[in-house]
């Protein structure tokens, strides 16, 4: 389940940097997933009252943190994938549970 995620994850990726003319270098890895974290909390902090709406709706809020969300997890994705690391062997490993009897349960 995680090597096809990854793998759609990085497909999109790849047709989102060429399309833009940006180079995927060792470092854009982990800027990415930096700046994501970034516009994470940013919409956590919109939602939550700690920052200024903008005009967002609760629900765009929510929307926002659920894309904000979604983009950090694509980019943690792209970065295991780009150092060759095998997420759900970490994952059990780390967090004692197998992802793919999850993913079937």
């Amino acid at each position: 389940m995680l090597r096809r995620l990854a793998d759609q994850f990085e497909a999109a990726s790849s047709a989102h940097v060429a399309a833009n003319g940006i180079e995927r270098d060792t470092d854009w890895f982990l800027l990415k997933l930096q700046e994501e974290m970034g516009e994470l909390t940013q919409a956590w902090n919109r939602l939550t009252g700690r920052g200024r709406a903008k005009g967002r709706s609760p629900e765009d809020m929510q929307r926002d943190l659920a894309d904000e969300t979604a983009d950090l997890l694509g980019h943690l994705m792209l970065f295991a994938h780009r150092n060759g690391i095998d997420l759900a062997a970490a994952i059990e490993r780390k967090w004692l549970f197998r992802p793919a009897e999850v993913a079937k349960s």
